[in-house]
């Protein structure tokens, strides 16, 4: 890939966000614009993040689609995003709810749109609700009930189990309402919060499938995302700077496929940046563990991978976020890891070891490799594949990360 491709790929990273409120009409339509580092966010902090994939197949019929998310970082007034990214019409956004899994019956509560519940969210678009007054636990899981009609911006592999009923049922707190189960988040993809952890902001780690915690246990946060943000908030924190300036909180942008440089699934990389990392709320660091998939889809070109490493670093120093980024995993013994992704693999890992690719590096590679046979993962660390790990390698990965470097 040229570096004229490249430039163009970064053009596309800043996303225009444009506000349309009609007074008039029986429910609003409207597009807020995101607020990310630099802005003036008032210290809220993303506690979870959902990357947007796509668009689901299907007829936008109406139902109700409860998702559960698991919070990184408490709070005591929390927002949600709601989005249409993919839409080829607009969401009509009827009612939305946010409870605690725990006991939805007490804590459920309505979310509102520039104090409305019901609003229509245009094609590309998306929405962030009103602040609401609402005790966010840490780590645990929440549920964010969306009724809706139209088309589905999704993320399909959450490795989390959510449900889905027809009609609206975002009210209802029998969870015998939902009968069907799904592995997908829908419509919602971020979860904010104001509390004391919020001014720290929060880590952002932006990648493939590894990151998406393919091969971890569906259901159990097991993912090293997950890990991490328990070693920020447990006694491994005092291994980061105790000034107050280490993020507490990590959000997972993974996406399962994606690449840094090549649409494979989702936006790659270089175009998403800008609104999977820098765009969260009270963004500090930035991980990119990202050009595996690169790789395995055909990319030979070690520079070019390097040069779409850089440029994310450029995109993130511009707004103030150091960027740090992981050394390519381990393939051997998968059918499309051959020798020439491997010598490919190896200059690349080389080089970000060097020095002069990201802020710092997460050394991937070397935690999840076999000591014996280091081209291919280490049988304890791999769920099976020959390419993701295992919950043992995810809690190793998690487990890697220089939390002075954050």
């Amino acid at each position: 890939m040229s570096m004229r491709t490249l430039r163009s790929h970064a053009g596309r990273l800043a996303l225009l966000a444009v506000v349309v409120l009609l007074a008039a009409a029986v429910y609003a339509v409207v597009v807020p614009a995101r607020a990310g580092a630099g802005s003036d966010d008032g210290d809220w902090a993303g506690t979870w993040y959902g990357a947007p994939v796509g668009a689901e197949p299907g007829d936008g019929a109406a139902r109700t689609v409860r998702n559960v998310v698991h919070t990184s970082l408490g709070g005591s007034r929390a927002r949600v995003t709601v989005s249409n990214l993919f839409g080829d019409a607009p969401l009509d956004l009827r009612h939305t709810t946010l409870a605690t899994v725990a006991d939805p019956a007490r804590t459920m509560r309505t979310l509102t749109f520039r104090g409305l519940a019901r609003v229509s969210v245009p094609p590309g678009g998306e929405i962030v609700s009103d602040p609401l007054a609402f005790e966010v636990p840490a780590s645990d899981d929440l549920y964010v009930s969306v009724y809706a009609a139209g088309p589905v911006t999704w993320h399909p592999g959450a490795q989390e189990t959510s449900f889905v009923a027809p009609g609206g049922a975002d009210r209802a707190a029998d969870p015998g309402v939902f009968a069907q189960v799904t592995g997908a988040w829908r419509y919602v993809t971020a979860l904010d919060v104001q509390g004391p952890g919020a001014a720290a902001g929060s880590v952002v780690v932006i990648g493939d499938s590894i990151t998406e915690g393919i091969g971890s246990t569906p259901g159990t946060d097991r993912r090293w995302t997950d890990v991490l943000a328990e070693r920020l908030r447990g006694p491994h924190a005092a291994l980061a700077p105790d000034d107050g300036s280490a993020p507490r909180a990590v959000l997972n942008a993974g996406i399962g496929g994606n690449g840094l440089l090549t649409r494979l699934a989702g936006p790659a990389g270089l175009e998403r940046f800008q609104r999977d990392a820098l765009g969260r709320a009270g963004v500090h660091t930035v991980i990119v563990e990202l050009g595996i998939n690169d790789l395995l889809g055909g990319e030979r070109d070690s520079a070019a991978l390097l040069a779409g490493m850089r440029e994310l670093v450029r995109v993130g120093h511009a707004r103030g976020v150091r960027v740090l980024g992981t050394t390519l995993s381990p393939c051997g013994g998968l059918r499309t890891c051959t020798g020439a992704v491997q010598r490919v693999r190896g200059a690349v890992n080389s080089a970000i070891r060097g020095g002069g690719v990201y802020d710092e590096v997460v050394d991937i590679d070397r935690v999840l490799r076999d000591p014996y046979a280091p081209l291919a993962l280490w049988e304890p660390y791999d769920c099976g594949d020959r390419l993701h790990p295992s919950d043992a390698g995810y809690s190793a990965m998690g487990k890697g990360v220089d939390l002075g470097a954050l």
